[in-house]
């Protein structure tokens, strides 16, 4: 019987770089996110525009937007946390831009020093005025580093007001990787009714190594949209103990060709930034 297939967003670019303590050139960002166009990607997150006194690591968005060689078929998405970080990205012409926030009170006040109904405000005139689609993450959708377990229902109308003000897509966050696919069930249960699987990514770190379980609950769940960092590189600097993101190369070895990801390619690509991290960038395989 032929599987429906999965698609994979590469996040590495953003999210991978995003938490590195050393700034990593630019040349290296552009020739990383070029590789990856090369790998059958339909989607790769490339860079932020959040203020550089906040994530340093990304100041060069524009540039490393601008120089990049964009590849038809292929969505370049930028993350855009406000009204000024959208007039910032409109010169570098992404394809998709990125909002944010959290199921998670504390969580949110730590991340972007606002409750959820505030940066639900803050967000709102972003996404009314986006030329390009607009995807919403929801973080800490499962556990919060300060809160612990969140409960569906904390998630359910986060997710529900990112909807109702226009984004075409949510990416629900497991962000310090403690999710159980017990827990994934729990929440999917509840949120594809009301949004439908088809509008859902499910984005898994891997700190207690449950990611690619996660994930095999999310695609028998119906969801076929999955983020992934080229190598397993990332985490977030405003969640204490959390590690990389799922590789990429995991979630492949998963899905099989199910995906239209290159192996050869993506580890090409992953070699790209392997000697500016200080540790491997190989993702475990799935047995």
């Amino acid at each position: 019987m032929k599987m429906d297939p999965v698609r994979i967003v590469e996040v590495g670019p953003r999210d991978g770089l995003q938490n590195e303590p050393e700034i990593i050139p630019t040349d290296v960002k552009v020739a990383f996110v070029d590789a990856l166009s090369g790998c059958g990607f339909d989607e790769i997150e490339v860079s932020s525009f959040v203020s550089p006194k906040w994530v340093p690591q990304l100041a060069d968005a524009a540039e490393v937007f601008r120089r990049i060689a964009r590849k038809p078929g292929v969505s370049y998405m930028a993350l855009v946390p406000n009204e000024a970080g959208l007039a910032r990205a409109a010169e570098a012409r992404p394809d998709r831009i990125a909002v944010f926030t959290a199921a998670s009170e504390t969580f949110n006040r730590k991340n972007i020093n606002a409750s959820i109904v505030e940066s639900i405000e803050r967000i709102g005139p972003v996404v009314r005025q986006s030329p390009v689609p607009v995807r919403g993450y929801v973080s800490t959708a499962f556990h919060c580093p300060y809160e612990g377990r969140i409960q569906p229902e904390a998630v359910i109308p986060v997710a529900q007001a990112l909807v109702d003000m226009g984004c075409v897509e949510l990416s629900i966050g497991d962000t310090i990787g403690k999710a159980t696919p017990d827990e994934v069930s729990a929440l999917l249960e509840r949120l594809i009714p009301l949004v439908g699987a088809n509008r859902i990514a499910m984005h898994f770190h891997d700190t207690f190594g449950r990611a690619t379980a996660n994930a095999e609950r999310s695609a028998a769940l119906g969801i076929r949209i999955f983020d992934a960092s080229a190598g397993g590189i990332g985490g977030c600097p405003y969640a204490p103990g959390a590690t990389g993101n799922v590789a990429t190369q995991a979630l492949v070895t998963l899905f099989g060709n199910r995906t239209t990801i290159h192996w050869a390619a993506l580890d090409r690509a992953s070699a790209i930034v392997h000697p500016y991290l200080g540790r491997s960038t190989a993702g475990p395989a799935v047995g």
